[in-house]
């Protein structure tokens, strides 16, 4: 069974920093491609960043795009999402999500949440002024 965990959630002030993770087991996870996506309270769900981690080809909403990091670490299985200069903006859940197939090198972004069907259950964000 494909389980994605997501942490590193919390309260921060506008300015401030934080990186979250998600932990994935249950299938080969150097084959597959990761996206982070959020979804603030009244909105739609929205893509932040993803990588394809057979390419390390990586993308970045513009709203986060110089402020944001994914990264990934295969011995933990885990990737990393890290969150620079906050804003009261980012103020959101956040999920991380697989595809269901492996992203081969060249594989198009993956930029819409239906393109998903592996979901963590958030971790939330929450950025005062």
């Amino acid at each position: 069974e494909v389980t994605l965990v997501e942490s590193g959630g919390g309260s921060v002030q506008a300015g401030e920093s934080l990186r979250l993770s998600c932990t994935a087991s249950g299938f080969t996870f150097d084959d597959y491609a990761i996206g982070w996506f959020r979804q603030a309270p009244g909105k739609e769900r929205e893509v932040v960043s993803f990588i394809n981690r057979m390419d390390h080809n990586t993308y970045y909403a513009d709203s986060v795009k110089g402020r944001f990091t994914i990264s990934t670490n295969s011995a933990k299985n885990t990737v990393y999402l890290q969150m620079n200069n906050l804003k009261p903006e980012d103020t959101a859940v956040y999920y991380c999500a697989a595809p269901p197939a492996p992203s081969p090198t060249g594989a198009p972004l993956l930029l819409f949440p239906n393109l998903y069907d592996h979901w963590g259950r958030g971790t939330q964000v929450t950025v005062s002024p």
